[in-house]
């Protein structure tokens, strides 16, 4: 399973002008595209592969874009890619950071362990790791985390979802104990697995699902406790989806099923349906009309400010 939903509202030449853009006046005020990646690049420096969690000789690594000169806490947003728990990289969706720094986030891009190194719940608890680091080194950043948004997209949005909805007691802690509590105040789940049981059934039967599960006896034990639908309650954080109503992949259902509890639950929560729209190969059109609907997400929370940049307009 490849999630390829790209930030195609930047064109390349923005791309390089946020990795190796000029130095540029503080007094500068960007005019268009390419301005404000440069100015973006002056205003944040990358702090790549900090190591979260070690484990059987596996280092979980994080890239971490924060403020060259920090005027207070900023909002901190942790990004996990897809690739169906078997496949991907941080590095490949390094580009997907940009709308959170226009934003005004500072970023942590997640790696995990994917099947090969380890099967479920290793990611599961990888995604809980993360979250302990950074909530945990917050003030060594200057990052705010009571304005703290997990992202992914397909596995990565999973990931997102158990680590924001999965209580203490699930038992995925025990890697990275800790008291800190790992509230967040929202997250954005691109066409996410919801219901990972489902991937294994014969109805839906999806091979990547069935390779990071393994074949253990306790397989349909292990699928519901790392299946974000099993945790919705009224504590639950806002939630946003995006999801194609074609997906192959991940069945559409899954959005509509956890917009239904999350709403039965009292929580707030928007689902924003792509008419048409398969796993993640949506057009720039589309991405935008996705950003701007979660950049209005997280206003309305009062999790970023009002207004915008012209990367998202």
């Amino acid at each position: 399973m490849s999630a390829r939903m790209r930030i195609l509202c930047l064109a390349p030449a923005v791309a390089i002008g946020l990795a190796v853009g000029p130095s540029a006046q503080a007094e500068v005020r960007p005019s268009g595209p390419l301005d404000t990646a440069a100015l973006i690049a002056t205003r944040y420096r990358v702090e790549p592969n900090v190591v979260y969690l070690s484990v059987g000789g596996w280092s979980g690594k994080l890239d971490l874009y924060v403020p060259r000169r920090p005027d207070g806490p900023m909002p901190i947003a942790i990004l996990f890619h897809g690739g169906g728990w078997v496949t991907g990289t941080k590095d490949e969706i390094a580009l997907d950071v940009l709308p959170y720094l226009v934003m005004g986030f500072a970023v942590a891009n997640v790696d995990y362990r994917l099947a090969r190194v380890a099967t479920a719940p290793a990611a599961v608890q990888d995604s809980r790791c993360a979250l302990r680091w950074v909530v945990r080194h917050a003030a060594q950043y200057g990052l705010d985390t009571d304005h703290l948004v997990l992202v992914g997209s397909s596995a990565g949005a999973h990931l997102a979802l158990m680590a924001a909805l999965a209580p203490a007691g699930a038992g995925f802690d025990g890697l990275c104990p800790g008291d800190e509590p790992l509230r967040v105040a929202a997250v954005i789940n691109f066409f996410g697995v919801v219901d990972v049981a489902e991937l294994l059934g014969p109805a839906n039967p999806r091979d990547f699902a069935v390779g990071w599960m393994g074949g253990g006896p306790e397989r349909a034990a292990l699928a519901r406790r790392v299946s974000p639908i099993t945790y919705v309650g009224k504590s639950s954080p806002p939630i946003f989806t995006a999801h194609g109503d074609a997906d192959p992949v991940v069945p559409f259902t899954q959005a509509k099923r956890l917009h239904e509890a999350l709403t039965r639950a009292g929580v707030a929560n928007r689902l924003f349906p792509l008419r048409g729209g398969g796993h993640g190969e949506f057009d720039g059109a589309e991405v935008l009309n996705v950003n701007r609907a979660v950049r209005d997400f997280l206003v309305k929370r009062g999790i970023v400010k009002a207004g915008g940049s012209e990367l998202l307009h």
